[in-house]
């Protein structure tokens, strides 16, 4: 049986305050961008689905250390889920704690297509600085550029730059890293210098603005496959473009 590829969506945002509603707004944008999604059940300890008839009011009760507990779409032989948790100060870029939402689909011909307005609404919903959707295997080699080896630094594979670990880059408002889809906030979006028309023709052509202000900016037409040499080359070409990215530049 063919193991069916993931996208991994993740977004970065100033830390929950209280029952803040960010939680169940980055839920609802997740289900508006993809129809008929409805992610209203709950996971047993054994992994099985358990309804939730009064979700968004389980979901505000249930938020606890910075985060809320995973939900999806009952479905096991076609899983969606997403979460939430908490990232103490102590490892966040400025000592600012924050809120991370997670986001889990099959990369399939609907998911494909809904893409960049599942990334925009989850994130908008949270009110995130930035965040990503990248399918896991490209995921896995990013990864790399941040993973300390027992040596000490990172060694990220296929020639891509290392990036310095969360809590050493200056202001959260920086990216950590590029993703296949990148959404960035206005604030995200001053702090790289994006856009500039003369230098991001290519860019831009495959970008949306959101409804905030905000970026959605693709960086292949395809989901990113770092086997590819295309998609590679795009890849470190925009690390060139946004050296600020994951801390590599200090103005």
């Amino acid at each position: 049986m063919t193991t069916r590829k993931r996208l991994g969506i993740v977004v970065y945002a100033p830390a929950l305050v209280g029952n803040d509603r960010r939680a169940l707004d980055s839920v609802h944008g997740m289900e508006k961008a993809l129809p008929g999604l409805r992610l209203e059940w709950r996971l047993s300890k054994g992994g099985r689905p358990i309804a939730l008839p009064q979700r968004d009011a389980w979901l505000v009760e249930t938020i606890e250390d910075g985060g809320f507990p995973l939900v999806c779409n009952g479905d096991e032989s076609y899983p969606v889920t997403v979460w939430g948790r908490g990232r103490s100060g102590l490892f966040s870029p400025g000592g600012q704690a924050q809120f991370e939402v997670h986001a889990r689909l099959p990369l399939d011909e609907p998911v494909l297509a809904a893409a960049a307005a599942v990334l925009e609404g989850v994130a908008e919903g949270a009110c995130a600085l930035w965040g990503r959707a990248t399918p896991d295997d490209a995921a896995g080699d990013i990864a790399y550029q941040t993973a300390p080896t027992l040596q000490g630094p990172p060694s990220p594979r296929r020639g891509l730059p290392a990036l310095k670990l969360f809590e050493h880059i200056r202001s959260p408002e920086i990216p950590y890293y590029l993703g296949w889809l990148n959404y960035w906030s206005p604030a995200a979006a001053e702090a790289i210098g994006f856009p500039d028309p003369a230098r991001d023709a290519e860019l831009l052509s495959r970008s949306r603005r959101t409804a905030t202000g905000g970026w959605v900016v693709q960086l292949t037409d395809a989901p990113l496959d770092l086997d590819n040499p295309a998609h590679l080359d795009a890849l470190k070409r925009a690390y060139e473009r946004f050296p600020e990215i994951g801390g590599r530049f200090t103005p």
